[in-house]
């Protein structure tokens, strides 16, 4: 996992994956300097969601994706749109639920807790299944750390029933269409002990 993180990047796909880490880097600078310590340690606390994928090595179609819906996400809540805009909450749980019970999943498979997508043995309801409960898990974390935010540091950060049961409802759904991607869509993590590629793999 360390190889992973530390090779240089092949091709525009992956240069633009790793510019966008160093965005969300930037962005906690920015948001702590021009809006509030409360933004820049929402921003901050995206930043291990943009540098996972670097460090599990998924193809850098999904690095590109994983990253910017996290960093959409993150300053979603600095410029306050999940209460600006009433469908925009869902939207964003839907689509980074998904993202993050995929990139789960990778992650558990790197440590061999769980079966490669490329590996033979690979059976896709096992990928449906797991995304679904990776995602679920998810969700209940992120309400968890918007309840503790909300609790103990700002009561800007948007919290009621309605909204955390519809949240998880709809990260569900997202976190299971994500489970299907796994089983049909490449998402595997680079093999570092194969021959490095002909052409660039996006």
């Amino acid at each position: 996992m360390i190889e992973n993180f530390l090779r240089l990047p092949r091709g525009p796909v992956q240069i633009t994956a790793d510019l966008l880490r160093l965005l969300g880097v930037i962005s906690v600078v920015v948001a702590g300097v021009w809006w509030s310590p409360t933004d820049a340690g929402v921003l901050a606390f995206a930043l291990p969601a943009l540098f996972i994928p670097r460090f599990v090595g998924v193809r850098a179609w999904f690095d590109v994706t994983c990253n910017l819906v996290v960093l959409v996400a993150a300053w979603s809540n600095v410029f306050d749109l999940y209460t600006r805009v009433a469908w925009w909450d869902l939207v964003v749980h839907f689509t980074c639920t998904g993202v993050l019970a995929a990139l789960a999943y990778l992650g558990l498979s790197r440590f061999g807790v769980v079966t490669p997508t490329a590996d033979p043995g690979f059976r896709r309801a096992t990928g449906v299944i797991l995304g679904l409960a990776l995602g679920l898990a998810v969700s209940a974390l992120w309400e968890m750390v918007e309840w503790a935010g909300y609790t103990f540091i700002s009561d800007r950060i948007f919290v009621t029933y309605d909204d955390t049961i519809s949240d998880m409802a709809i990260g569900g759904l997202g976190a299971l269409l994500a489970g299907f991607a796994l089983a049909v869509l490449p998402f595997e993590p680079a093999r570092l002990s194969e021959p490095a590629p002909s052409r660039v793999e996006v």
